[in-house]
């Protein structure tokens, strides 16, 4: 998937913040993760839990472009 220009003048954004590389996400929200993942695999997810899932997974994706941003600024010399 390409990322759109303003996409990633927010991925750049938070690709800045002091801590971002230390960022994971809270036990609540892993479990609701790992929740909708067994209700998908067992066919037993509402639309809702499908919409939701696929909130959770598009976050997760936008996450690790912010991370491997993060990673790229912080190797390039000064």
């Amino acid at each position: 998937m390409k990322t759109m220009p303003a996409s990633q003048d927010i991925i750049n954004l938070l690709a800045d913040a002091p801590n971002v590389l230390e960022f994971t996400p809270s036990e609540e929200a892993k479990a609701r993760v790992w929740s909708l993942v067994a209700r998908e695999k067992a066919g037993a997810l509402t639309e809702d839990e499908r919409q939701e899932l696929d909130h959770y997974a598009q976050v997760e994706h936008l996450l690790r472009l912010v991370k491997a941003q993060a990673r790229k600024k912080r190797a390039m010399p000064e």
